[in-house]
């Protein structure tokens, strides 16, 4: 497969991520997380597949550059802060004492994931 096929599959993969866990709100967009992570911690890391993705990609260009691994450090703070989220949100702590502001997600800053990403991908192999 070519380069640009890898970056059309990048795509879709971030528009699925981005989906599952859409909502207008970081509140919500917490609560969304916090439901895939109450029914199966597995299935919650299989959802970010981009992670897994970014590895594969990794691996398959022999590219472990600035560029390629940012990506893949990033994901993995990303879901590292998250599970941190979700630990505190299972002993029932209040989501206002971990997260003290409630953030409106609009769809410019929601799919920002689906250009930063996938950009960084056609930089990191060119």
């Amino acid at each position: 497969m070519d380069i640009i096929s890898f970056f059309l599959i990048f795509i879709a993969i971030e528009l699925f991520e981005t989906n599952w866990q859409k909502s207008p709100t970081l509140y919500g967009l917490i609560d969304n997380n916090f439901k895939v992570y109450s029914k199966n911690i597995f299935l919650y890391f299989t959802l970010h597949l981009s992670f897994y993705y970014s590895i594969y990609l990794s691996i398959t260009f022999s590219n472990f550059g600035f560029l390629m691994s940012s990506i893949i450090v990033l994901k993995f703070l990303d879901i590292s802060f998250k599970l941190s989220i979700m630990q505190k949100l299972s002993k029932e702590i209040a989501i206002e004492n971990i997260v003290p502001f409630n953030v409106n997600i609009t769809p410019a800053l929601r799919y920002l994931n689906v250009l930063i990403y996938p950009i960084t991908f056609l930089l990191a192999t060119l």
